[in-house]
């Protein structure tokens, strides 16, 4: 059952959405979606996690600059609103979620503590 998509529950920015485009054309993540989750883990208590995946029914749809996304239940309260970008740089490059949930940050970027919303 295809779910209607009415308020994403985070953002990608244009440079994540490119990203992740170019991680779809892979063979072992052809007609998958990205998606975003959080687990018990990392230095702060949560961590952020993002696999290829196909859609469950539960599951929270989005869509922005022509890449599906799909969010959990659980995931949903501590992700809304975040946005997710990408950065190729050098030094402190590759995926970074900015999220107004969050409490606090691990300096690693990718744990954090929040309560849900």
């Amino acid at each position: 059952m295809e779910a209607v998509i009415t308020n994403p529950v985070l953002s990608l920015t244009e440079s994540a959405a490119g990203e992740v485009k170019i991680l779809l054309t892979k063979p072992e993540n052809a007609g998958k979606s990205l998606r975003l989750f959080v687990e018990q883990g990392g230095c702060s208590g949560m961590q952020y996690s993002m696999v290829f995946d196909e859609q469950r029914p539960e599951d929270n749809l989005g869509e922005m600059h022509g890449v599906s996304f799909l969010v959990d239940p659980f995931s949903t309260q501590y992700l809304r609103g975040a946005v997710v970008d990408f950065s190729d740089s050098l030094s402190g490059g590759g995926f970074k979620i900015t999220n107004p949930n969050a409490r606090e940050s691990c300096g690693c970027g990718k744990s954090f503590t929040a309560q849900a919303s």
